[in-house]
């Protein structure tokens, strides 16, 4: 059954809601510029610059360890796989806050910017939104369940390797875009030398859109079919920021556009908003989890159902 959403939009009155100085950028989309907005920080936590792969450290070296794993392990045929035997969605049976305190257990090896468990990630993420975007309520419970895909690496949901969960996403099918990080890995993946494979479009066609082209495995595709088999009724553009989060040749580096089609285009403009939340809210500071539980509860009452097969 085909279930049809309402795009969010941010009409002229929300834009009224600004101050006329405000930026506003293509499509009526707005960035605030008050000086309580959320200011992004130049350096992580670990006193390098975001996502900056090359810096000198122990967890440079875990990071880089991560990639190449990755780059060699993630395939075609290894991601249909896990798409088949995750969209069974018969892990388990939860709601969406009981995940949420799952991730208490769980710190990314590809994150270069954070060691503290994923939950205070989602929080503050989601408060530094909030704060932003007060209206815009999908957003705030976008960014809470974004990453509750990495529950993946728990032993209930498979245990699988961080490699398979976590990271950097990108297309199989088609040439592997140099802008991926550490992309001289790709060269032991058995996809590297596969001819159908190795041109820019590969097996799509231009303009074939993302719905149709396949990511590489991990928490944005697994919370991606676990929000849409279980009816949400969360926006189109929340499951793209979710599927596609991660894609930072595409929404960083420009690369794979010409797969995109003009759906894609207008979701890629709420995800460009909710990146500047996912990467720079990063923090030692630790959110109030009892504190903000209950509104974030009723977003989840809202738009879920009481318990989701996942």
């Amino acid at each position: 059954m085909t279930i049809l959403i309402p795009q969010p939009e941010l009409s002229e009155g929300h834009i009224d809601d600004y101050d006329a100085k405000e930026l506003v950028l293509d499509g009526g989309f707005v960035v605030p510029n008050k000086t309580e907005a959320f200011d992004a920080p130049e350096i992580n936590s670990f006193g390098n610059s975001f996502r900056d792969y090359n810096a000198e450290s122990e967890r440079q070296k875990t990071v880089e360890e991560f990639y190449r794993q990755q780059h060699i392990n993630q395939s075609y045929d290894y991601v249909m796989r896990m798409r088949e035997e995750y969209g069974k969605l018969d892990k388990a049976v939860m709601s969406i806050w009981e995940c949420c305190e799952l991730l208490n257990d769980v710190v990314d090896d590809s994150d270069p910017d954070l060691d503290e468990p994923q939950i205070q990630h989602l929080l503050q993420s989601a408060e530094a939104i909030r704060k932003d975007y007060p209206n815009e309520d999908w957003l705030h419970l976008t960014a809470l369940i974004h990453d509750l895909g990495k529950v993946l690496l728990l032993p209930q949901f498979g245990h699988l390797p961080q490699w398979a969960v976590v990271g950097d996403t990108f297309p199989l099918g088609c040439a592997f875009d140099e802008s991926n990080v550490h992309h001289k890995y790709f060269t032991d993946n058995p996809d590297f030398k596969n001819p159908a494979y190795s041109t820019k479009n590969g097996i799509y066609k231009e303009g074939c859109g993302l719905d149709n082209v396949v990511i590489s495995w991990g928490h944005d595709d697994y919370m991606y079919l676990v929000a849409k088999e279980n009816g949400t009724t969360l926006p189109h553009a929340a499951l793209f920021i979710i599927r596609y989060h991660s894609l930072y040749p595409l929404h960083k580096a420009g690369a794979y556009k010409h797969l995109m089609n003009k759906e894609d285009e207008e979701d890629l403009k709420w995800l460009n908003i909710f990146n500047k939340y996912d990467l720079y809210s990063k923090s030692k500071v630790l959110v109030d989890v009892d504190e903000v539980k209950p509104y974030y509860q009723s977003l989840i009452k809202k738009y879920f159902t009481e318990k989701l097969r996942w």
